[in-house]
């Protein structure tokens, strides 16, 4: 199963995302494990361990992303943990999702505020 892509991105995964990352993958070991390869080596392994952005720029983008998809919360709070494991400020984060209101709705900006809100409680 373990390659240079796999291992490139366990390595970012952790990075990022730390346990709550980890648990994801390990979550998906029983039903789907080539998926859960697939989601190291891929998102982890080639895109986010790209020289073009930092790993704050980039935890930005995929907050303002899953905040304006507006179905993907257990994503969403996978990676506002990630946000704040990279750097980024409770203020930066909730600026990022009231951004979205302007392009996907008071009620996706909502919500997201409402996982931000989730996520801070338990980082406090």
């Amino acid at each position: 199963m373990e390659n240079e892509r796999f291992n490139r991105g366990w390595e970012k995964l952790k990075e990022i995302d730390g346990k709550a990352g980890e648990n994801v993958i390990e979550s998906l070991r029983d039903i789907a494990p080539d998926f859960a390869k697939l989601l190291i080596e891929f998102p982890f392994g080639d895109i986010y361990s790209r020289s073009g952005l930092d790993l704050k720029s980039r935890e930005l983008a995929v907050v303002a992303a899953l905040t304006a998809l507006g179905n993907a919360r257990p994503q969403l709070i996978v990676h506002i943990h990630g946000a704040l494991n990279v750097g980024c400020s409770k203020q930066e984060i909730i600026e990022v999702i009231m951004q979205m209101t302007v392009y996907a709705g008071f009620p996706a900006a909502l919500n997201g505020i409402f996982a931000a809100k989730e996520v801070f409680g338990q980082t406090e």
